[in-house]
């Protein structure tokens, strides 16, 4: 155990504990070779908290004023974007940022450009972000399955 550890009030230590923020406050010890399986285990992590039903409705109510799965509006169409390359449907105008990313959408890559977009690929011209990572989880299941219903 760690000063910092020694020093946590007992309760504090048992909230952290229940409340699983033992990581987010770094009060463990890193495994070696964990970062190279992060990826994998955070994609299958995040669709495993995910439920598509739910984020149906947090779509529609979050990404639908500029996003549709069929139609290019404000943002470009969604259905079939998970596995796809970003910046990649000939006919939208997307930000040079975005078409050199790089980046193919999964799980990982859509929890990461939904929790910061900017952060994630600097100078893209997202403008909005999805701070809970339960909602975040659930709009990510429901685009696999629509994606997955081409």
């Amino acid at each position: 155990m760690t000063p910092r550890q020694r020093a946590l009030h007992p309760v504090i230590w048992t909230l952290l504990l229940a409340a699983g923020l033992m990581s987010a406050f770094s009060l463990t010890p890193k495994q070696a070779g964990a970062d190279e399986a992060a990826p994998q285990a955070s994609s299958a992590g995040i669709l495993a908290r995910g439920d598509a039903l739910r984020g149906q409705t947090a779509y529609e109510s979050r990404c639908g004023g500029c996003h549709s799965l069929d139609a290019d509006r404000i943002g470009p169409r969604h259905r079939g974007v998970y596995g796809r390359k970003a910046g990649s449907i000939a006919d939208f105008d997307y930000s040079e940022a975005l078409k050199a990313s790089g980046v193919v959408w999964d799980a990982a890559s859509l929890d990461r450009w939904l929790s910061g977009p900017e952060a994630f690929i600097p100078g893209q011209r997202m403008g909005f972000s999805v701070s809970d990572a339960g909602v975040r989880a659930d709009i990510i299941a429901y685009l696999k399955q629509e994606s997955e219903r081409r």
